[in-house]
């Protein structure tokens, strides 16, 4: 019987990377590969690469330049170890990525991954790196469905795609040059891949996409489905106790979507919603196509329908051109949200997009002071947020043991890690924790009656004020 063959792929960036590198655990798993937890025993090195984050090239040939000794000393041991680089780093940079490593087998983007068992057969045969083109079919087709161990694998929480690449072309991103245009999975793969994850243990699931809720797939009538109703047909799945979604537009938040965080227990009050500025002028030059008073629309009509509801979103600092009073426009809209988290970054040019041609940059000194008050701003809200936890009960999801012994880790309907002692067979369950303390993010408690659950989560972030 042939040894199984050992698979190490290393991931950056975005959800949807991890849900990649996911699936191509899956497809490799038929051609006699399996997982290993290092590159140094490896008979294939995957890098998943993100172009989203700053420097994200220079890591990946920093990363090849320490897998350039990995690959030569298993020569010396007479074994082989193919090295490839996918992602989205790959689409925009293929054939600089086979000139500058020389290592590399197979470049391959992110459209076309489900075909790497083929393609590393090819490059076998041919003796030569192989780069393939950006392809016109939809890779969803092609995926097969995850084998019982790679899901158990997973966990009681697993991401599960259903849209993909983007259309509305953000003068500062690269997604819809490397993902490509929008495309969404039918309904009825969606809810086969619940269904699967559901008899298989998975408790929780995180709808994902590029953005998300421009979803509109083929529904089992015939017709187009919007995200909530989508939502509304996976929450009737028998097992699955919680769903999320992540990333969302503002443009994209409809009447559905909204009545779905209404009605549905299941749905998570939590929603990540990106607003990268709240400058209407620098959002113009983002081609957002939404302005800042357009977004506090959206957040009061999802507070409208649930009371609890919490938000996270992204932010850029520094984009070219924006002046003091732009940014404070961004912290006015912070302070006027008070969100639960978020994401802050300054900005950094990508290559073939609008703004990486844009001259009015803002120096690097300016970046660092904005990004510094910026994460002072949502750092005092977040911690207000979680302090607020203290003394209420709350649900959590339990879904492993943490590192110290006895206690086992869940999160709770806002993604705080929340933990409590007790014992392993509490994982896979939604309790009612009273929480009791805080330590740095993560909640501490203890297993609480469910009488004990309060009506009502106490929300402490400020009210918008529609035109304010």
């Amino acid at each position: 019987m042939d040894q199984p063959r050992k698979l190490h792929i290393k991931s950056y960036g975005c959800q949807m990377n991890v849900y990649d590198a996911q699936r191509m655990v899956d497809t490799l798993a038929g051609e006699g590969f399996v997982e290993t937890a290092g590159a140094d025993d490896a008979d294939l090195v995957i890098l998943n690469t993100c172009h989203i984050r700053e420097k994200a090239s220079e890591k990946v040939y920093s990363e090849l330049g320490r897998l350039r000794a990995a690959k030569d000393d298993a020569a010396r041991a007479g074994r082989k170890m193919n090295i490839v680089v996918a992602g989205c780093v790959a689409q925009a940079e293929g054939a600089e990525i086979i000139r500058r490593a020389p290592i590399v087998d197979v470049v391959v983007g992110p459209q076309s991954y489900h075909h790497l068992p083929q393609l590393l057969t090819q490059a076998k045969a041919e003796g030569r790196a192989l780069e393939t083109e950006f392809p016109v079919e939809d890779k969803f087709a092609f995926l097969p469905p995850p084998s019982r161990q790679a899901i158990r694998a997973r966990g009681i929480s697993s991401f599960v795609t259903v849209q993909e690449g983007c259309d509305k072309f953000c003068t500062f991103c690269v997604v819809p040059y490397t993902r490509g245009a929008e495309v969404s999975r039918p309904v009825s793969k969606i809810a086969d891949d619940v269904r699967r994850l559901a008899d298989n243990g998975v408790r929780e699931i995180t709808l994902i996409g590029q953005n998300v809720n421009a979803w509109h797939g083929e529904g089992p009538d015939g017709r187009l489905w919007p995200l909530g109703r989508l939502l509304r047909h996976l929450a009737g799945i028998s097992g699955i106790v919680r769903l999320r979604y992540s990333t969302s537009h503002p443009r994209d938040v409809d009447d559905s979507l909204i009545e779905a965080h209404r009605d549905l227990p299941e749905l998570m009050p939590f929603v990540h919603l990106p607003v990268q500025s709240g400058s209407d002028r620098i959002l113009g030059l983002m081609n957002r196509k939404h302005t800042a008073d357009d977004y506090l629309r959206v957040i009061d009509r999802f507070r409208k329908a649930r009371q609890d509801i919490a938000f996270s979103s992204d932010f850029i600092v520094g984009f070219p051109g924006e002046r003091e009073e732009d940014f404070c426009e961004t912290l006015a809209l912070v302070r006027q949200i008070g969100y639960a988290g978020g994401y802050s970054l300054k900005f950094s040019p990508r290559p073939g997009t609008p703004a990486a041609e844009m001259w009015e940059a803002v120096s690097a000194e300016e970046m660092d002071e904005r990004l510094a008050r910026l994460q002072g701003v949502i750092d005092g809200q977040q911690s207000a947020f979680n302090k607020a936890m203290i003394g209420t009960t709350v649900d959590v999801l339990f879904e492993r043991p943490a590192r110290n012994p006895g206690q086992i880790v869940g999160r709770t309907a806002w993604l705080q890690p929340a933990h409590v002692f007790a014992s392993p067979g509490i994982i896979g369950k939604v309790l009612p924790v009273a929480i009791e303390n805080l330590e740095r993010y993560s909640l501490l408690g203890r297993l609480a009656a469910p009488a004990m659950q309060p009506t009502q989560f106490p929300i402490t972030s400020v009210q918008t004020t529609v035109g304010a």
